[in-house]
């Protein structure tokens, strides 16, 4: 979950009042954060939300703003966004994207912020901000990259576009030496760490003022005359671009008002595209683009179990910082400009749960009363775990998510039927796993200094996509095991399924698979019960040992414990 850190002063300056630690773990729930730790001895806080799509509020700034509201119960007004019907005032301004710019990363905006001196806490608190938001939200810059520029120093119109990555050249931050952009990815610290997002494509995203000066290379790094903002500057130009454009907005939007709580004016830059966008071909950012929202009384009566009516809902949303208006038996919401999460009307319930208190919701004993037992499927894999123990294997236990690179790349699969989660907040949570076989190969891979051999199992559950269900998806509970020695083989991998199989009590028979990429050809198998495939085993592919870096032959082997129920 995310974590930031922030100074004592600051914060309190933001809520407008101190507040002992007690006092913080009392309010901190409204933004569903909790005090991690509070270091008196430098005066910081570190704070963890125990939510992640809300990053309006991963920043001093946009947790003061919650609290704050919370206790004085208004909807605040921020006149610098521009919307379909209504254009800010750019005075001219403007940020140009070229055509080339589609063949890479085709999306950036931006905004000027001045009127405020940066002192050093504002400056880290500004780097926090964009680490959290690019990092966190942004997928590691893949989907999201934030610069920060001295704007006194620019000449408008700015630039944004393709560029040739070896005719194109500038000095990087940090460093002396003239680069150009290839050489960039390959001699610069994050180059060398986030290159490989751009590193394939035809041209490299550059963005330059109107003077030819140097700003940044996209989602790598700023130049070392424009881009280094210092203590005591006082007029920023803050820029972010990315894959896709709702993305780099809502990133400008939290942002822009965030420096505008830290004293910042902010003020408008028109971006003017090649290409049509689903906002037209000329946006003026910070731009509102938010969808509204609603829901019945029915609906948070149904999932919150209160009488609640439609004026109290209306002043929990308030609490919250959200406009709303009661139709008739409907609760109609304005997104405000720096959050996108309304997606469904529960969303709005759980705003109106927040915002109503959860002090106020009276505790009820269960009415009904029930013996528990272990379900069939649990008994099964704790049986199934007793057995492998007992020839010798260590129990281990995975996350269920994991990244596409782990679940499909490194596995040589196609991965037609993995569950990728739609806007992650991490690459390293973009996936459900479809299998236990990655999860076992990634702990091999961090074991090679360990004495051999290596036997690991896993009993818990996977998912995948199934048309023919209704969900479109299906979970199901297996077990997968490994074992990593010089010596390991087909045969070894056989005995361990029929040792298994005879524990179990379950007949089955084996039959030659289909092409599977993760297995050496020949040296694997199917594992059929009742006419139906069940499971598979065999000798790993060293391709896929390659790629997760194991230097060790490896034997592993999975099965549908759900289907031998």
């Amino acid at each position: 979950m995310p974590k930031f850190e922030t100074k004592e002063k600051m914060l309190f300056d933001l809520l407008g009042r101190e507040y002992t630690d007690d006092e913080l773990e009392q309010v901190f729930p409204r933004a569903k954060a909790e005090l991690d730790e509070h270091d008196k001895e430098n005066g910081v806080f570190k704070i963890e939300l125990n939510d992640t799509n809300r990053p309006d509020l991963w920043s001093a700034m946009g947790l003061a703003r919650l609290l704050k509201n919370y206790e004085n119960p208004q909807v605040k007004t921020y006149d610098f966004f521009s919307s379909k019907c209504y254009t800010a005032d750019s005075q001219g301004r403007k940020l140009i994207v070229g055509d080339r710019a589609k063949e890479v990363r085709e999306f950036s905006c931006g905004f000027i912020a001045s009127g405020k001196v940066v002192d050093e806490d504002i400056l880290l608190t500004l780097i926090q901000s964009q680490e959290k938001l690019c990092f966190n939200f942004g997928r590691k810059r893949k989907t999201i990259a934030m610069g920060i520029y001295r704007n006194n120093l620019i000449q408008y119109p700015i630039h944004y576009d393709g560029a040739d990555p070896d005719k194109t050249h500038f000095v990087p931050l940090h460093m002396d030496e003239d680069l150009s952009l290839r050489e960039i990815l390959e001699k610069h610290p994050k180059g060398q760490e986030y290159g490989y997002i751009i590193k394939d494509k035809p041209v490299y995203p550059y963005l330059f003022d109107d003077a030819g000066k140097t700003l940044s290379m996209p989602p790598i790094i700023n130049s070392a005359y424009v881009g280094a903002v210092e203590v005591g500057d006082d007029n920023l130009f803050v820029e972010m671009s990315g894959p896709g454009l709702r993305d780099i907005l809502l990133c400008a939007s939290i942002m822009a008002v965030d420096m505008a709580d830290l004293g910042f004016k902010i003020e408008p830059i028109t971006v003017v595209y090649p290409y049509e966008t689903e906002f037209g071909k000329e946006i003026t950012v910070p731009y509102y683009f938010q969808d509204s929202q609603s829901c019945t009384l029915e609906d948070i009566r149904r999932v919150l179990g209160e009488d609640i009516d439609a004026d109290e809902a209306r002043d929990a949303l308030l609490r919250m910082g959200v406009y709303s208006v009661a139709e008739g038996d409907k609760i109609h919401i304005t997104c405000p400009e720096y959050r996108n999460d309304f997606l469904h009307p529960v969303d709005v319930v759980e705003d109106v749960m927040i915002g109503y208190g959860l002090e106020n919701f009276e505790p009820t004993i269960p009415r009904d009363f029930t013996v528990g037992r272990l379900t069939p499927a649990e008994e099964l894999g704790r049986k199934a775990k007793d057995i492998m123990v007992g020839m010798g294997f260590q129990e281990m236990i995975y996350n269920y998510l994991g990244s596409r690179r782990e679940y499909v790349d490194n596995m040589h699969i196609k991965g037609e039927k993995v569950i990728m989660i739609a806007n992650p907040m991490s690459e390293n949570f973009e996936a459900v796993r479809p299998s236990i076989i990655p999860s076992l190969l990634e702990s091999e891979s961090m074991s090679g200094h360990a004495t051999y051999p290596h036997n690991i199992f896993e009993v818990g559950k996977v998912a995948f996509l199934e048309p023919s269900d209704n969900s479109g998806t299906v979970t199901r509970n297996n077990l997968g095991f490994m074992s990593a020695d010089s010596t390991v083989g087909f045969n070894e991998a056989n005995s361990f399924i029929n040792t298994l199989m005879y524990f179990l009590r379950v007949e089955y028979t084996i039959a030659a698979p289909e092409d599977d990429p993760r297995f050496i050809p020949g040296r694997c198998a199917e594992i059929i019960v009742g006419g139906k495939k069940v499971g598979v085993f065999g000798e790993v592919h060293p391709a896929v040992l390659e790629s997760w870096g194991c230097g060790m032959p490896a034997i592993v082997g999975e099965i549908d414990l759900d289907c031998l129920l």
